[in-house]
This record gives C-alpha cells, structure tokens and sequence, in this order.
C-alpha cells in the first residue's frame, strides 16, 4: 500500500484545520492524530505552508501545478 500525497491545497487545509483545534485546547498529538499526520510531518508543513498568506498559496499552488 502506498503512502499518500497530499497536493499543496490539501495542506493548508490541514494546517488551518489544525489552527482550530488549537485554539480548542487540544495539545499537538490529538491534532495530529486527528488530521492523520505525524508531528514532524506537521512542523515540516507548518514550516513550508504555515506563514504563507493567501496570494503566496496562490502562486506557491500555481507553480506546483506548472512544473
């Protein structure tokens, strides 16, 4: 079975949804459970999507696709 890949708006999906739960209280390894990722595949997304703004993601997802 292979491993899943997440395409770049799936991402910041994840990571928004991750914000949430945040901010719910939950602690870092029920968000991650919870979004089906592990914690450094979480920190590696946070660091490469995370402090993106919404034009960025933009361009970010346009040249992912155009590559």
């Amino acid at each position: 079975m292979g491993r899943k890949r997440y395409t770049p708006e799936q991402i910041i999906r994840v990571l928004r949804q991750s914000e949430v739960l945040s901010f719910e209280g939950r602690n870092l390894s029920e968000i991650c459970r919870e979004i089906g990722v592990t914690v450094n595949t979480y920190y590696r997304w946070r660091k490469q999507y995370g402090g993106m703004q919404v034009n960025a993601q933009q361009v970010y997802i346009m040249d992912y696709y155009h590559k």
